[in-house]
């Protein structure tokens, strides 16, 4: 009788929600495929701000990406499934040297050529373990609309063509082989804009007026490769052209998607979420996915939250994310915050996504040696953990599924870093300040997801705090040249006695004072790294004299 009741609550629920929804002009999802995991969660704003950070996630604080998928297959960076169709874009110009025109030669045909064929996913995680990442992510789909994994919902994905491999589930094997948490990061709901100059033609030249693939219909195919398949459930093109790009739907003059655009967007994560189970699942969407002008995103939100709870005993143990969050929304999941970093601390925890080069491999980038170093990596990691927050690290990986020989190298230098100091990373909590030195004062406000990274010299003279227990870790984001000066851990400020100050990689005993106004260490004799070195202060309560 009780579950009756339940039930017809929830029901009722669902259909005033759905009434609410129409008047504003929603697109109201429907959910007979794929229903909603009924649980704690119901799909509003006010039911998500229950959601509480899982401790594993907090104490994890590193993360590896494989930002991977068709796009890489030209090597040449940020998307290229779009800019393949400008005219006298870099990427359309590439695009028309090695490949030929976009009307003979289209993004299905770059899926078409990208086989995956020396993909070795155990090979790839254990590397990244090695090197000191605490989860995995792998790329589900981007905004090129090509789903990942063997999609009930789309019959464009890398089972079915391209590679003709399930990618989703070799990533999930071989994270879960090497018991790191396994995280998908969802992209498609973008393919609706994304893909719009796909619908174009050239407006000079030989080819002018002609127009590109992303016109083309299933009875195009007859006699091609791709016989069967029907462009439109790549493209997504059948409607009308925006005026405007804007990444928020709610911004910018978006054609609003359809009925069965956001249907199959819906269908296509839900089914993702039922047959992987994720423990993180990250959306390239402000807010949520289609979110306002659908109910999807709400929905997809509250059934992973109830899902994960009844995979685990009723425990929440998932992690989503989310980007450009209000502080109401912040409650909800976990900010993330794209190629850059809030330059305050934050109460709750969130989480940096950046890359150590573009998000997809491009080639240039290697041959120009321009990828981050791993001393920047790791300050930037020091200086993320101080402040509450996590790093995911995307590790761009080539057509043919392997990283190059520069990327190792990076990895490496993170792995050797780790090796000495990673005691100072993982586990740890914010200290009751982040840190002290000159980029502290600097203001570095970011831009819409976030895009602040860089703008900000860090230097030995800048000091990162975190703490475990009774011990505070002080890392300078640099090598001392001086002796070392805390303003933080002076008497007057501190208001606890220092026991012991040591450093993370070295015996030697260190010499140092507390004055009134700050704690001086003489510089070490020995440095242990060249990135980063910590001090382990450990501290205890003064006595009552």
């Amino acid at each position: 009788m009780k579950q009756l009741i339940l039930s017809s609550l929830i029901a009722f629920f669902l259909l005033s929600q759905t009434l609410l929804a129409q008047e504003n002009n929603q697109v109201i999802v429907n959910t007979n495929l794929e229903p909603v995991q009924s649980g704690q969660y119901e799909p509003t704003w006010q039911s998500l701000s229950k959601y509480k950070v899982p401790e594993w996630y907090r104490n994890a604080k590193f993360g590896i990406w494989a930002h991977w998928g068709p796009q890489c297959q030209a090597e040449h960076g940020d998307w290229y499934a779009r800019g393949m169709y400008g005219q006298n874009d870099w990427h359309g110009n590439y695009h028309l040297e090695h490949y030929g025109h976009p009307s003979k030669f289209g993004f299905k045909d770059i899926i078409h050529e990208w086989k995956a064929e020396n993909w070795n996913p155990e090979k790839l995680v254990k590397l990244y373990k090695e090197t000191g990442a605490q989860y995995f992510f792998a790329m589900a789909n981007h905004h090129d609309n090509l789903d990942l994994w063997d999609s009930k919902y789309q019959e464009w994905n890398s089972v079915r063509v391209g590679p003709q491999k399930d990618i989703m589930t070799g990533w999930a094997n071989a994270a879960r082989k090497y018991k790191l948490p396994f995280g998908i990061s969802v992209h498609a709901s973008h393919a609706w804009t994304f893909y719009e100059p796909a619908q174009g033609a050239d407006t000079s030249g030989v080819y002018k007026g002609v127009p590109y693939d992303g016109k083309l219909t299933k009875a195009d195919g007859k006699g091609t490769w791709w016989e069967g398949l029907d462009p439109q459930k790549l493209y997504a093109q059948n409607h009308k052209p925006s005026t405007g790009w804007g990444w928020e739907w709610q911004k910018g003059a978006v054609t609003p998607p359809s009925q069965e655009y956001c249907d199959n967007f819906y269908n296509r994560t839900m089914d993702l979420i039922n047959k992987y189970n994720p423990d993180l699942m990250y959306f390239d969407d402000t807010a949520l996915p289609l979110y306002p002008v659908s109910d999807a995103g709400l929905k997809i939100a509250a059934h992973y939250y109830n899902h994960n709870m009844a995979t685990h005993h009723g425990k929440l143990e998932a992690v989503m994310f989310g980007k450009i969050l209000t502080e109401e929304q912040k409650k909800c999941m976990v900010w993330d915050v794209e190629r850059g970093a809030p330059d305050k601390g934050q109460e709750l925890a969130w989480q940096t996504c950046t890359c150590i080069g573009d998000w997809h491999y491009n080639r240039g980038r290697y041959n120009d040696n321009s990828y981050k170093s791993a001393a920047t990596v790791i300050r930037t990691l020091i200086d993320i953990v101080s402040k509450n927050g996590n790093l995911l690290l995307n590790i761009p990986v080539r057509g043919d599924g392997t990283i190059d020989d520069r990327e190792v190298a990076v990895l490496e230098g993170i792995a050797k870093w780790m090796k000495i100091n990673s005691e100072s990373i993982f586990d740890t909590r914010p200290w009751k300040v982040f840190g002290e030195g000159p980029a502290v004062e600097a203001i570095n406000p970011m831009k819409e997801q976030g895009f602040n990274e860089g703008k900000v010299i860090l230097t030995a003279k800048d000091i990162r705090y975190n703490q475990k227990k009774n011990v505070l870790y002080a890392s300078l984001l640099g090598v001392p040249t001086d002796d070392v000066c805390m303003k933080l851990l002076g008497k007057n400020k501190l208001k606890e006695r220092i026991k012991s100050i040591r450093l993370l990689g070295s015996s030697e005993k260190l010499v140092w004072k507390q004055n009134a106004d700050s704690l001086v260490i003489q510089k070490p004799e020995f440095i242990p790294n060249d990135i980063s070195v910590v001090f382990v202060i450990q501290k205890e309560p003064l006595r009552n004299e």
